[in-house]
């Protein structure tokens, strides 16, 4: 995996001690947010938990806004630091914070259009994306018109003048499908459409959307940015310009607490030792169970397409940590396979140090019908894994022994 330098943009308080360029992302992820004659000379930032902050004068906020802070729902100093990283790892301009993933796919989304807009998506989105642009949108008159997997190779065909925004993933969830995301920059760009890409599952050790055209990237930050199963946080990363139009004034009240705020920044800085060995666990897993009798099918980034495997190839650094697998057994093969893993929890996040697997079917997506799940090649036997950092041959033959244990004879070496 490559360990480029993301590109540097304008800080929201230029109050960090400057990297130079050539500083590497894990450098960058430990020393990029100093600011010790601020903070009492200590290495690791405080937590600034309170809710409001003393004026020095009468109508100081008006008077000099730039550095006065008013109330925590809009600004806390503890919130600047895990700003900062994220917004270095993604390149952008500037970013912004909020209290969870969900939070802030809904603020930038009903931030940025109106009744009568038009809002294009991919139909494999996680599961609550799917909810708040099918079930709330129309409520506001906002259309929604939905790509399936063949058009997402043509956005040429899929966006016309008047789309208001794009929403992407790539790597997909849960099909691990990959998206062209300059391609799709370059269209939205020409029909004067923004995109957006959920960048979740990829992380931005692996691929940042902004280099490859794309307006503004958004993170469940409590997954793998976060990375230990303790915290909820949410990020958007883009041009300033945009992120003032993204509920800047925090009516929708999606503000990070600063003890997770806090949490955010200690996890950052292990972010790319994380993601490296959790792309190798993802390599040596696919690997085993690719040649497993008992299942039918992996999904992986590029794997299954050679269309898709190109373009993996070209806009990403790793292929991440995110596997599924259809059983070969069916539905009922499930739940003996995960009554008998060791290592791997039966949990329905991702992202974190722990290895986690879940059912899409029953979790992240489990308020699709039947019909819907089916054209998104969902079924009951899928299972959604999410490695974490033990021991690559520990993962393989907990998994392959709990597949033998379903009723099948492992053929995968360890």
């Amino acid at each position: 995996m490559s360990d480029p330098a993301p590109p540097v943009g304008r800080a929201r308080r230029a109050s960090f001690d400057p990297l130079p360029e050539w500083a590497g992302i894990a450098t960058r992820l430990v020393h990029g947010t100093r600011r010790p004659e601020l903070n009492a000379g200590a290495v690791v930032g405080p937590i600034y938990q309170t809710s409001t902050f003393h004026f020095p004068a009468a109508h100081s906020e008006s008077a000099d806004r730039g550095r006065v802070y008013l109330y925590t729902r809009l600004e806390n100093p503890t919130l600047e630091g895990p700003t900062e990283t994220i917004r270095q790892l993604e390149g952008g301009e500037e970013a912004r914070l909020f209290s969870s993933g969900m939070g802030a796919i809904s603020a930038t989304i009903l931030s940025l259009v109106r009744s009568g807009d038009e809002v294009v998506a991919l139909r494999d989105l996680y599961g609550g994306t799917l909810d708040l642009l099918s079930e709330l949108l129309p409520r506001f008159g906002v259309r929604v018109r939905w790509v399936t997997a063949a058009e997402a190779a043509v956005p040429e065909q899929v966006i016309r003048r008047g789309t208001r925004l794009v929403w992407l993933e790539s790597p997909t969830n849960p099909t691990l499908s990959v998206v062209d995301l300059r391609r799709w920059a370059e269209v939205a760009d020409d029909a004067g459409a923004l995109l957006a890409v959920d960048n979740t599952f990829a992380t931005p050790i692996n691929q940042n959307p902004l280099a490859l055209g794309a307006d503004l990237v958004v993170h469940s930050a409590t997954k793998y940015l976060a990375g230990h199963s303790d915290v909820l946080s949410g990020a958007v990363v883009g041009p300033s310009a945009l992120l003032e139009r993204i509920d800047a004034k925090g009516y929708l009240g999606s503000s990070p607490d600063p003890f997770a705020a806090f949490l955010l920044a200690r996890s950052l800085k292990t972010l790319s030792l994380r993601v490296a060995r959790q792309n190798e666990n993802g390599r040596r897993v696919v690997d085993a169970l690719a040649r497993h009798p008992a299942v039918r099918q992996v999904f992986y980034p590029g794997r299954n397409d050679p269309r898709e495997e190109e373009i993996a190839a070209r806009q990403m650094r790793g292929r991440g940590g995110m596997i599924s697998l259809s059983l070969r057994g069916g539905p009922s093969a499930v739940d003996p396979f995960l009554r008998r893993l060791r290592f791997v929890h039966v949990a329905s996040s991702l992202g974190s140090v722990e290895s986690l697997a879940s059912v899409p079917a029953i979790t992240s997506h489990r308020h699709l019908t039947a019909a819907e799940l089916a054209d998104r090649g969902i079924d009951a036997s899928m299972v959604r894994l999410s490695l974490g950092v033990e021991e690559p041959g520990d993962l393989v033959r907990d998994l392959t022994e709990a597949l033998d244990a379903a009723g099948h004879r492992s053929e995968a070496p360890l």
